[in-house]
């Protein structure tokens, strides 16, 4: 298990990731997870030996080689599949290259930015790196093979968001104390899908407001009718704004479904408050009484009735 020293300098470290499939992304945890074979290839050259052919070997060999000690600096639960044995492969060419390939399950990290949502595009990194060895011991590189480093699985889709672009790259990084590493990332965009906002919100808002319309043709006498309706829809909208804000996480700033909503909301509110103007004002001009009118009236007939009864007696 001695680290491969070399005379020409760091240990080469090639990465290649064959990812089969991708999900679920949670804008709640700002996280994503996937399921990918991770494979590594470097040459110790303590390995070497005489032949032609690869040597296929036993997982068990692990234990008694030097690998490298790669994690993911974003990383937050990632595992690797036993079932039904661990998902390991080693393989050592004759001249002490070896390739170790592993099935993994990462979950990450995605900062995203919601501003935009649910019309938004994401960028969701993953970075790889060295735990302990240094720059001037591991140095890390892509290896691409059929021109891509990072494979996709064909039959491969997301619930959520179409996969619209991958890039990929290295850099060195700092950490304080430590000493410089080097590392590799990927950036996956990835671009949210609008059918299930336009089916559950965008849809049933715009016949909400569309409905508040009705009031418009209802009878200004039939006040009960129109304050239900409005109301009605008032708190439908009410349900529907609390309702989308729910899957997300509590960001200080709005969205554009928040907007849309609130858009809605106050065309709603303001069909109530055009009733209630239309109410008072045609009241006024067409010389009804108003409430405290009718009342003195009634007052002033009952004192009159009270007068004819004392003149009698």
């Amino acid at each position: 298990q001695l680290f491969p020293h070399s005379v020409r300098g760091p240990t080469l470290v090639d990465v290649n990731l064959n990812i089969r499939s991708m999900g679920p992304i949670s804008e709640m945890d700002m996280a994503y997870q996937m399921d990918c074979y991770f494979r590594q290839q470097w040459t110790d050259r303590r390995l070497q030996f005489n032949g032609n052919e690869t040597l296929r070997v036993s997982i068990n060999v692990l234990e008694r080689l030097w690998k490298p000690d790669t994690h993911v600096f974003n990383g937050r639960q990632s595992y690797l599949h036993v079932v039904t044995s661990p998902n390991k492969l080693l393989r050592i060419d004759p001249d002490g290259s070896v390739l170790y390939s592993m099935r993994l399950t990462i979950k990450a990290s995605c900062p995203m930015h919601l501003e935009k949502f649910p019309m938004d595009t994401q960028t969701c990194p993953l970075i790889l790196g060295s735990h302990g060895y240094t720059l001037s011991d591991v140095v890390y590189r892509w290896m691409y093979g059929d021109n891509k480093s990072v494979k996709m699985a064909p039959d491969m889709t997301l619930s959520q968001f179409d996969l619209v672009g991958i890039k990929e790259g290295q850099d060195n990084k700092t950490i304080q104390f430590k000493g410089v590493f080097s590392m590799l990332w990927v950036h996956f965009r990835l671009r949210r899908h609008m059918g299930y906002f336009l089916i559950n919100v965008y849809v049933p808002c715009g016949l909400l407001v569309v409905l508040s319309w009705v009031g418009f043709w209802i009878n200004r006498e039939a006040t009960s009718d129109r304050i239900a309706l409005g109301i009605t829809n008032v708190l439908t909208m009410a349900f529907l704004g609390i309702d989308n804000r729910r899957d997300l996480p509590k960001v200080s700033y709005s969205t554009a479904l928040d907007y849309f909503v609130g858009m809605c909301f106050a065309f709603i509110l303001a069909t109530i408050l055009q009733f209630a103007m239309v109410h008072f004002f045609t009241k006024v001009g067409s010389g009804e009484s108003l409430p405290h009118e009718s009342e003195e009236e009634d007052d002033d007939e009952d004192t009159k009735q009270r007068m004819k009864v004392c003149s009698l007696f």
